[in-house]
């Protein structure tokens, strides 16, 4: 069965851009949708952001996941690239 810490070390070797911009990554179960609930944050910024069961998966087998991907570059650009806010 497939937990948390799992899920959130496979995203944080996939997007190295994570722990260079010294962004905190948090995973948790979300039983109210049956996904996962990713939350990304620095300083006083967040964002949460929902990975299905099938992306999860494909996170743990080392294959990018492409919606999340997209939420984590926009993460690093509107709160660490373009605010200068995080290290680099």
């Amino acid at each position: 069965m497939t937990d948390s810490r799992q899920i959130a070390a496979s995203i944080a070797s996939l997007y190295p851009e994570i722990a260079r911009h010294g962004i905190t990554l948090s995973v948790a179960d979300d039983p109210a949708s049956g996904d996962w609930l990713v939350t990304m944050r620095h300083e006083n910024h967040a964002l949460s952001t929902h990975l299905g069961k099938d992306d999860a998966d494909a996170c743990l087998r080392g294959v990018q996941c492409a919606s999340l991907g997209v939420q984590i570059g926009r993460f690093v650009e509107n709160y660490c690239l373009g605010q200068g806010e995080c290290p680099a």
